[in-house]
This record gives structure tokens, sequence and C-alpha cells, in this order.
């Protein structure tokens, strides 16, 4: 069984030692930093596993280094991502009738002006099939739709 192994093992360094490591396969994130530079199957295994047991991507990604880029649209209040999230039903059926205290507390934390928020209300009202597009829309969705508007 050892030997088995043994010829796999070497079988497998062999065939990947002409291959750089290839960000698409590793993604983003420190393993792929780390190893960007080295060739074969076994770095990108090591980058693979070093961006999994570090979690570090989500950082890269949100921060836009570790070679990660930075969504366009992203949000970077975590309180009205967290709202959002938590108040989904509840800020639907404000959007719909274009008032109410979920609405207000959404154009809070996204720093509407008072003097815009009737327009904005309305905005939010005449685009609430964009906004919610099913029942399983995502809270994501909502904030990427709303950022938009």
């Amino acid at each position: 069984m050892k030997k088995i192994l043994a010829v796999f093992g070497g079988s497998l360094l062999l065939a990947g030692a002409s291959l750089a490591v290839n960000k698409s396969n590793t993604g983003c994130g420190l393993g792929y930093v780390a190893m960007k530079d080295q060739e074969g199957v076994v770095f990108e295994v090591l980058a693979v596993t070093t961006n999994g047991t570090s979690f570090n991507q989500t950082f890269g990604i949100t921060s836009g280094t570790l070679e990660c880029e930075k969504p366009a649209r992203f949000v970077k209040n975590e309180k009205l991502q967290r709202f959002v999230a938590e108040n989904m039903d509840e800020l639907a059926q404000d959007i719909a009738r274009g008032e109410g205290r979920y609405v207000d507390t959404l154009a809070d934390l996204m720093g509407v002006p008072a003097e815009k928020r009737p327009e904005f209300y309305t905005k939010l009202q005449q685009n609430f099939d964009r906004i919610f597009p099913s029942e399983s829309v995502s809270s994501a969705h909502v904030i990427d739709t709303i950022a938009t508007l």
C-alpha cells in the first residue's frame, strides 16, 4: 500500500512540475500570494489549503488586497447589511407603501438627507419589483439594487 501511495504521489509531483500555480484554481488570498511563483500541483494544493484554513479570502475581497478584486458595488456599512438581512419582510412592506419606520431606518443607514427622503421613498416604491423580484431574494440583491437606484 505504501508503495502505491509513493508511486501515485511521485506521479502527481512529476505531472504538476511544469504547471505554475493557477489563480483560477486557487483563488485569491494569502495562499495564492505565497505560492504564486511556485510550480506544480502540490503548490496549488498548499495555496488552496492556506486560503481555506486561514479564512483570509473574505478580508482580501472586502479590502481589495491579497490579489483579490473588491466588488464594484461593495457596501461597507455592516449595520445596513445586518438591518436589511434581519428585516426583509418589514422593509418590503414599507417599500411597497412608500413610507414607514423601516424605510426611515434604511434612509438613515444609507445617509439619505432628510430633504431627499420623499423622493428616495417614491423611487423605492416605483422600483419595488426590481428590489424584490421574488420571495427568495437575498438581502445582498436588495442592497445592491437600492444602491444603484
